[in-house]
């Protein structure tokens, strides 16, 4: 088992375990010492060129690879969600209009820790005025939190029916639809916020092009590389059609894409000049796992034609049931059912193939149902794991290295 750790900092360092292999790279007082940067960046290169050789690489992205596109971290209320409720949840400029769900919102985020929170109606229209400015700053609750929140409260009433009451300041007091709405408006905004990239990080899907670019010069003789990925965005498969590179991402079909994951086991090649001449593998295939669904992806009634009732097309913002696992406390349960517990059984037995090589890419290590998956590959010895983070502040980092 080896730990290998990337910071990205202003002293990039490169490290293995509490062993700094590179770095940190010094600076003398007149400013950057150039040099000595080029010369630990290409021992990385060179370094990382000798990882990407191994017999199994995969690479896991989390919400921190997105961010550049536009992509929203949930340690806070992502202010994009936050407007897209108030707009959804606020009619009318001069009498305005406050739908209960709303103002149900802010409590859940009260009650997560956001102090502050806007829950009088004065303080809620307030707030619109500020988001609308363009200065507002996010609230500090854990988006996550807020949504378990709601779903507990959600979860104490009857199916169909009921009403909520909690003496608090201000009491709670909310009812069943009240509370499916609000749910539904929170996931559909952030499910919307992963239309990316936005209009103004374009230039972020460069990152993505030049790591497909990349994970192409491996020698054809060993496996393809596996891409997992836990964010819901698009951001791999624009990459990969703009380098003209072939997806393997478990859907099959042309008019009508539904999820097949045995074609993971496919394969494609091309023939010699000549008819006696050996076939040659196409070397632009990658293999791509979206473990958390995708905003692409429905999911329909099972078939006989559509065996697991998911299909993948282009991304609708109107849809009203994209196929996703939220961050919400129902997300490990929901791992266990199709189509996503083929998906961590493939991610599973993947990482734990001897001399396999996990490059982890802005994952928080929050999961913990990812996160039992890497410490059973860290039981094999021959297992690399690679954490590329401007800040390494994880426990399961401190734990695993440590």
């Amino acid at each position: 088992m080896t730990i290998t750790q990337i910071t990205l900092d202003p002293h990039d360092r490169f490290s293995i375990g509490d062993e700094a292999i590179i770095g940190p790279i010094q600076t003398d007082a007149g400013g950057e010492d150039l040099s000595s940067q080029v010369e630990h960046l290409d021992d990385i290169r060179v370094r990382i060129g000798t990882l990407l050789k191994t017999e199994t690489v995969s690479f896991l992205l989390g919400a921190g690879a997105s961010v550049d596109c536009g992509g929203q971290l949930i340690g806070s209320v992502p202010l994009v969600v936050e407007r897209q409720l108030q707009k959804d949840g606020i009619r009318g400029a001069e009498r305005p209009r406050i739908r209960k769900w709303v103002k149900t919102f802010y409590r859940a985020v009260q009650a997560a820790g956001g102090d502050g929170a806007p829950v009088t109606r004065e303080n809620i229209l307030a707030r619109r005025e500020v988001l609308n400015g363009g200065d507002a700053e996010a609230m500090p609750a854990n988006f996550e939190q807020v949504l378990a929140m709601l779903i507990r409260w959600r979860s104490a009433l009857p199916k169909d029916d009921g009403r909520l009451r909690i003496e608090a300041s201000p009491a709670i007091d909310v009812n069943a639809d009240d509370l499916d709405q609000c749910i539904a408006r929170a996931t559909r905004a952030l499910a919307n916020a992963c239309s990316l990239p936005t209009s103004d990080k374009e230039d972020g899907l460069l990152t993505y092009k030049n790591l497909v670019r990349k994970l192409l010069t491996r020698p054809l003789n060993l496996k393809r590389v596996n891409v997992f990925t836990l964010n819901y965005d698009t951001l791999v498969e624009q990459a990969a059609d703009a380098e003209g590179v072939v997806l393997l991402d478990g859907f099959v079909g042309t008019q009508s894409r539904v999820f097949r994951p045995e074609s993971y086991e496919q394969d494609l090649y091309f023939p010699a000049e000549t008819t006696e001449g050996r076939v040659h593998r196409f070397d632009r295939v990658l293999h791509l796992y979206k473990l958390h669904g995708s905003i692409t992806w429905t999911g329909n009634q099972p078939t006989i034609d559509d065996p697991y009732g998911v299909k993948a097309a282009a991304f609708d913002p109107d849809a009203t049931d994209p196929l996703l696992i939220y961050p919400t406390p129902a997300k490990y349960g929901e791992t266990l059912g199709l189509p996503y517990s083929e998906l961590f059984r493939r991610f599973a037995s993947t990482v734990a193939r001897p001399q396999s090589i996990l490059f982890v890419i802005g994952y928080g290590f929050g999961d913990e149902h990812v996160n039992a998956i890497i410490r059973q590959a860290l039981a094999v010895p021959s297992f690399t794991l690679v954490v590329v983070d401007p800040s390494p502040k994880s426990d399961f980092i401190t734990l695993v290295s440590g």
